[in-house]
């Protein structure tokens, strides 16, 4: 028979063994990341996909529905084709106003997005996916758009690449980090 003072030193000795190997594990990154920072805000530039509605006053043929297509330039009457993705919707504006006053005299000319291009979401969600953009959306409306964490997600880290950036970066999962339109979106695998 082995006596209770045996038995509680190899509980203790067990016990700090799984917590080194607990501590060494949880050391480890859950995936590569380029940095890990908070949020910082972003202006949002115009990208393919993106749905504009362009009006310029008293020109009805000049005004409509507009679509950034996949080389990031829109076909618009008079002028052609004209750069949009990368430039901001105020950018944009300034330099539809400048093509169009070859054609057109002094143009009053207005831009607004009525469609921003997707968000990507994958990793530790219950349906990874394409879904669409809505304003003010954060990572935690994402994961419920995607159906809510699976059981080994990681709710304390999110992974971010942004729709122009060439490396994810890695961020506090927080309630109020936000997603912009073309980011994917990937929740990591806890360790424990």
């Amino acid at each position: 028979m082995t006596s209770p003072i045996w038995h509680t030193r190899r509980t203790l000795l067990r016990t700090l063994a799984f917590g080194a190997g607990a501590s060494a594990l949880g050391a480890c990154a859950t995936g590569p990341a380029a940095s890990t920072g908070d949020w910082q805000p972003v202006e949002y530039r115009l990208g393919p996909a993106d749905q504009l509605r362009i009006t310029v006053f008293n020109e009805p043929g000049l005004t409509g529905p507009f679509v950034v297509g996949a080389q990031g330039n829109i076909a618009y009457p008079l002028v052609g084709d004209v750069r949009a993705a990368g430039l901001t919707v105020p950018e944009f504006t300034e330099s539809l106003r400048t093509a169009l006053q070859e054609y057109v005299r002094t143009p009053n000319v207005s831009v607004e997005v009525t469609n921003y291009r997707p968000f990507f979401i994958l990793g530790e969600v219950q349906r990874p996916g394409s879904y669409p953009y809505v304003i003010d959306l954060t990572v935690m409306n994402a994961v419920a758009t995607a159906g809510g964490f699976t059981y080994r997600a990681n709710r304390g880290r999110v992974f971010i690449r942004h729709a122009n950036a060439a490396e994810e970066r890695s961020y506090d999962l927080t309630a109020t980090t936000p997603v912009m339109p073309g980011d994917t979106v990937r929740i990591g695998e806890r360790i424990f």
